[in-house]
């Protein structure tokens, strides 16, 4: 189902984050985006698996949103891991759960009822994610610029 979202300002930070340089730029989406994600990962955490914001996929992962990745774009995921940190493999049956599985000789061996824990999160903190971006983006972006004012003024004295 898609979402409708409007926007405004989007213009300004979009041009305030094309006057810092790359490098700076997207550190400061990637802390934003972090802060902004948070919420949704807090939502979910009723969930058997430890949720974690973060750019790092396993290699399927990677192979399958190779769209979300370019020169100039910053993507985080947030999403189940197990407990050490590592990639939860099975998470997608607790979230929509699996068909009846039979075996070739016909015997049942069940099924699992979908517990969806990530989807509702996300439904739920969408509005506040947007909110949080908005003014986390602005914060960065003021101290980004605050550095580089005071990194110039050492520079030139």
């Amino acid at each position: 189902m898609p979402i409708k979202m409007k926007i405004e300002g989007a213009g300004d930070i979009e041009r305030a984050l094309a006057e810092l340089a790359s490098g700076t730029a997207k550190g400061v989406a990637r802390r934003a985006m972090k802060k902004a994600l948070r919420p949704v990962a807090e939502a979910a955490e009723a969930s058997p698996f430890a949720i974690a914001v973060t750019s790092k996929l396993t290699a399927r992962q990677r192979s399958r949103s190779r769209k979300d990745r370019g020169p100039s774009k910053v993507a985080l995921y947030v999403g189940p891991v197990q407990q050490d940190g590592s990639h939860a493999p099975h998470a997608h049956f607790i979230e929509f759960g699996t068909a009846p599985r039979l075996h070739s000789s016909g015997k049942h061996v069940g099924a699992v009822m979908a517990e969806p824990f990530m989807r509702p999160a996300w439904d739920s903190q969408s509005g506040t994610m947007v909110e949080i971006l908005k003014r986390e983006l602005w914060a960065e972006i003021e101290k980004a610029v605050a550095r580089a004012a005071r990194k110039a003024a050492k520079a030139g004295s």
